[in-house]
């Protein structure tokens, strides 16, 4: 390679030498890390790489998202525009159909991560978009309690492999530290849903066409979108930095050796497609301290955002509004969500912590609740619901990018943040019982339960913190330097002396 390929995007040099101290934090590793050639990486192509990764692949998963969220929730629209009368459910039908989503969905989330690389990301998650989407659409034509169950399981089946494919594709794209704003750019699609979902829903509950009135058209339209949306990114989705056709040849290696870079020698090969299967790494992601504290500290975020995306027009239509008025009165709230993530990813990626923005975010959601449970008037609970929406959105990315920051190489990550999904996805089948109609219209009991988790949360990100700093300690002491003579180096992933941890 010439010495002009800096050009391009990557300069051979001998030097250790890296221009952008942002981008690289350990710039001693590079030459041991790469093996019998170092490179140097300029600051303005570094750049360069990650606009064209945000350009060609957020905006994409930004959508998936929002639908995914949509077809998902859009229930709780369905609900309150009629689906209970007409379908006859009787005290915890909707409850149970709710939970039914979250069997399959917490099954696959495992099974799925290990299969995406293997079968095309850029295949594999806009095809459980098309299946998914196809679900959704069938769902209008439900006549009874069993087609909503049944409806609701297969949706499950197809969006569970979503999100935990879409935090193991991203980190075949970014730095450790450059993923958690863009895992935000896409996750506030979730609170965005909701305000979107909301205004959308009430237009489509006023279509009464062919004997379906109101709330199968919620269904049939919002369906169909998903199933467009999800030809349409298979066309465009790379399958990883090898296959990006938006690259040139140089900018695909320059991908692949500053991922190896960031990876400080928890990765023994450059490109991610070289890595290979083995029950060594699904082991040391299911035995690290970061996988279990942090699959329960998930646990703790999922219980408040599922029974809030679920049951907000409920909750708001019990304060006294109308069923219109109660749809978009969910826009607001969500709104707020949706900037919180924005700015706390940001913030979060800028100063390389997780742990001190997840306390300040359980925090303002508690006392979202407390509003909730002690206002005395409809304007201060309606209050509350804007600050839980602030505070609970931003923590569930923080806390799938601490771990994914935390774990290495792909197959530990893809492991340990699928189980990480699955655990905290058993959140549901307390979330989706949490507001009972016998609890109307203070919901006290649910309220409550969000608040004792939220605590929980607290605790559990105090102990990840620690732990984590006691941890770098010893690796910056030295006094793990000893696993490179006992063990093999390529098999250390993040147990490397080299690799630090993300507080």
């Amino acid at each position: 390679m010439s010495q002009s390929g800096a050009v391009g995007g990557l300069e051979q040099d001998l030097s250790t030498d890296v221009k952008d101290p942002e981008a690289f934090e350990d710039s001693h590793m590079e030459k041991r890390v790469s093996g019998d050639t170092a490179y140097t990486i300029d600051d303005r192509t570094d750049k360069r790489l990650t606009r064209k990764f945000d350009l060609h692949i957020v905006p994409w998963l930004f959508g998936l998202w929002l639908l995914a969220f949509i077809d998902r929730s859009n229930i709780g629209n369905a609900n309150i525009d009629g689906l209970s009368t007409d379908l006859k459910l009787t005290k915890y039908d909707f409850n149970i159909a709710l939970a039914v989503f979250y069997i399959p969905y917490i099954l696959i989330d495992v099974p799925s991560n290990l299969w995406m690389k293997r079968l095309r990301a850029g295949y594999y998650l806009p095809g459980l978009m098309i299946c998914w989407g196809l679900v959704s659409c069938f769902m209008g034509f439900t006549k009874s309690f069993g087609g909503l169950v049944a409806a609701r399981f297969f949706l499950g089946l197809f969006e569970g492999g979503l999100l935990g494919g879409m935090i193991i594709y991203l980190a075949m794209f970014y730095r450790r530290h450059q993923l958690l704003y863009r895992i935000g750019l896409f996750y506030c699609a979730a609170p965005l849903s909701g305000a979107f979902g909301g205004l959308l829903a009430t237009g489509l509950a006023e279509i009464r066409e062919g004997g379906y009135n109101r709330w199968p058209w919620i269904f049939f339209v919002e369906g169909a979108i998903t199933v467009l949306y999800g030809v349409l990114t298979m066309f465009f989705l790379p399958h990883s930095p090898a296959h990006a056709r938006f690259l040139t040849e140089d900018e695909r290696r320059l991908a692949a050796y500053r991922m190896k870079l960031d990876a400080h020698g928890a990765a023994s090969k450059h490109d991610v497609e070289q890595e290979r299967f083995s029950w060594h790494w699904v082991r040391m992601a299911l035995l690290n301290w970061n996988t279990v504290i942090l699959s329960l500290n998930f646990f703790a975020i999922i219980t408040p955002i599922y029974s809030f995306s679920l049951f907000l027009p409920t909750i708001i239509k019990t304060l006294g509004y109308t069923r219109v008025t109660a749809q978009l009165f969910t826009v607001p709230p969500n709104m707020a969500g949706f900037i919180s993530v924005l700015v706390t990813s940001h913030f979060s990626d800028r100063y390389k912590v997780r742990g001190p923005f997840m306390l300040a975010g359980a925090t303002l959601a508690i006392v979202g609740y407390i509003m909730l449970i002690a206002g005395p008037r409809p304007a201060v609970q309606y209050g509350g619901t804007f600050l839980v929406a602030a505070g609970i959105f931003p923590c569930s990315p923080l806390v799938m990018g601490w771990l994914t920051n935390n774990l290495a190489p792909h197959y530990v990550r893809a492991t340990g943040t699928g189980f990480q999904i699955c655990v905290a996805n058993c959140a549901a089948f307390i979330a989706t019982f949490t507001y009972l109609d016998r609890d109307a219209p203070r919901y006290i009991a649910g309220h409550s339960i969000n608040l004792g988790v939220l605590g929980l949360c607290l605790i559990l990100t105090v102990c990840n913190m620690l732990y984590v700093k006691h941890e770098n300690h010893l690796r910056e002491s030295g006094r793990r330097d000893g696993r490179l003579s006992v063990e093999d180096p390529s098999l250390l992933g993040h147990r490397h002396p080299h690799f630090k941890y993300t507080t």
